[in-house]
């Protein structure tokens, strides 16, 4: 599950316009299967695929204590995905793109209007 993760995940990256590659690449991927129970307690849904944490690209680097970082949640889009190979593919570059998006400074609209929901 983790090698197909991270596969897809360098394949989504490769595929990016070279601008927004460079900056995606500088955000960390981090793989877990689920959310923690830390996260639960703060708030996050025990069934969110992805997520992103830290300063956006448009944020001032100190106005967060957390480094900038995405989280995909296997498990969970694995089970998004009905345990199928090609829709857990889809689902992991859907989720990537999408936390991705977050972490360029765009809000809920702007990444649905992008496609990226």
């Amino acid at each position: 599950m983790l090698a197909v993760g991270a596969d897809e995940v360098a394949a989504v990256l490769q595929a990016l316009p070279q601008d927004v590659k460079r900056r995606a690449e500088a955000v960390p991927i981090v793989f877990e299967k689920r959310p923690s129970r830390a996260l639960v307690a703060d708030g996050i849904e025990e069934d969110t695929l992805g997520l992103f944490l830290g300063p956006s690209s448009l944020d001032d680097p100190g106005a967060s204590p957390l480094p900038a970082q995405v989280i995909l949640f296997l498990e969970n889009i694995r089970d998004a995905a009905g345990g199928e190979e090609r829709p857990y593919r889809k689902e992991i570059r859907k989720t990537l793109l999408h936390e991705l998006g977050h972490s360029l400074g765009w809000e809920e609209a702007e990444v649905a209007a992008r496609h990226l929901d």
